[in-house]
């Protein structure tokens, strides 16, 4: 089968040679190549204004991002061959890094697959597709997983606003191969030695944030002896319990989902350890702890993006100062702030900044420990900066 070619104009070409997977539909020769002649998701090889083969990728003529590359070899179109050889390349980096198969298996263009994203939980696999082009390939894609790491379970959870922007319905469930079944209600994660139940079929994301399990992790080499540890935004209680496990005598999680905090009570409960949890919005609830005098050890902030398009920034910015400010006088004598954004929209300089600020308005002095960044099973690709997007500043505080 001949795969059609989709042209670039002049000079489109360097960001592909230097390695970025996406092509912008101002970037194509549609006077050559029109968009309007291809079905969302349809494989083209991608030609340079020259005729110069650049790669093979997956086109979506509805879409800003209007093709993405998924191989520069020309003898190697996007194929379950080529699927299954992916898939191999992202599993071996990731029994490298982790004893047990609880990891990202695949971040999307960082292990050259754009708009995948593949979660393990053991034997269950927690999909994500972003892309027409990846929707396309969904009975390739099962096939793949299953013979790689033999899946019992593989669930789609298609419910990430990308969807919308390529025109795409939002769908989750089990594909039997004709309709949609119900996705298993929840999902087991062990991380550090620590058995955690969480919600799938209506938790965030796949229902787990395997991208903190570094920096969870890298929080038990700073817990005090016997440390107060308030966790906001804490979704199932991830940090909480981690911290109680790794010597935290005291544990208190904020969030505004009962949903999250019964799970927070099961996880803590399954641990053999007790954490407080208030069901409020972060503001009001850390508003709330300074009037009754509650003192923390340390105080986890790990939000939700407040800014998922670059027009968001400088509210995003304001909201993160904000939720510091209120954070840092909670935190009693010679103590840690951990401060998280997973907004890519927010670099960790606008971060720091918005952590100085809240310091200078609560007479607070922070020194900056480490910044940590997503876990290694999100690796970074080095040409794509959207594919680097966590940061968590460890900061010791302390009266000025």
């Amino acid at each position: 089968m001949t795969i059609p070619v989709l042209k670039l104009k002049r000079g489109e070409d360097r960001r592909l040679r230097a390695g970025h997977l996406w092509i912008f539909s101002n970037e194509v020769d549609t006077a050559a190549t029109p968009l309007t002649q291809f079905e969302p998701g349809a494989a083209v090889q991608v030609h340079s204004d020259r005729d110069q083969f650049l790669g093979h990728a997956y086109v979506n003529p509805r879409t800003l991002i209007a093709a993405r590359i998924v191989g520069r070899d020309a003898a190697y179109p996007l194929d379950p061959s080529l699927l299954v050889h992916r898939l191999r390349i992202a599993l071996s980096l990731r029994e490298r890094l982790y004893r047990e198969p609880w990891y990202r298996l695949v971040y999307g263009e960082s292990d050259g697959l754009p708009g995948l994203v593949l979660d393990r939980y053991g034997d269950v696999v927690v999909a994500q597709s972003g892309t027409a082009g990846i929707d396309r390939l969904r009975a390739d894609i099962e096939a793949a997983v299953s013979k790689v790491i033999n899946a019992t379970t593989i669930v789609w959870k298609n419910d990430s606003g990308a969807r919308e922007l390529e025109g795409l319905e939002k769908t989750s469930g089990v594909w039997d191969g004709n309709a949609w079944a119900a996705a298993p209600a929840e999902v087991i994660v062990r991380e550090q030695g620590v058995e955690f139940v969480a919600p799938l079929a209506e938790g965030q994301k796949t229902g787990w944030f395997y991208d903190q399990a570094a920096n969870r992790e890298r929080l038990r080499r700073y817990l005090p002896v016997g440390a107060r540890v308030l966790d906001v935004c804490s979704y199932v209680g991830a940090w909480a319990v981690s911290a109680l496990k790794g010597g935290a005598a005291s544990a208190t999680c904020v969030d505004s989902s009962a949903t999250a905090l019964d799970y927070v009570a099961r996880n803590a409960s399954a641990n053999g350890v007790k954490v407080d949890t208030v069901k409020d919005d972060a503001f009001d609830a850390l508003k709330a702890l300074q009037e009754s005098g509650a003192k923390f050890d340390v105080v986890i902030l790990d939000p939700p993006a407040f800014a998922k398009r670059k027009k968001d920034a400088p509210q995003a910015q304001a909201a993160y100062r904000k939720l510091n400010q209120l954070a840092l006088p909670l935190i009693d004598r010679d103590g840690l702030l951990v401060s998280c954004s997973c907004s890519y929209h927010m670099g960790a300089d606008e971060l720091m900044a918005a952590i100085q600020t809240a310091a200078r308005h609560t007479s607070r002095f922070v020194q900056v420990l480490e910044l940590g960044g997503q876990s290694p099973d999100h690796p970074v690709h080095p040409a794509i900066p959207e594919t680097r997007y966590l940061k968590s500043f460890f900061c010791r505080v302390t009266r000025e």
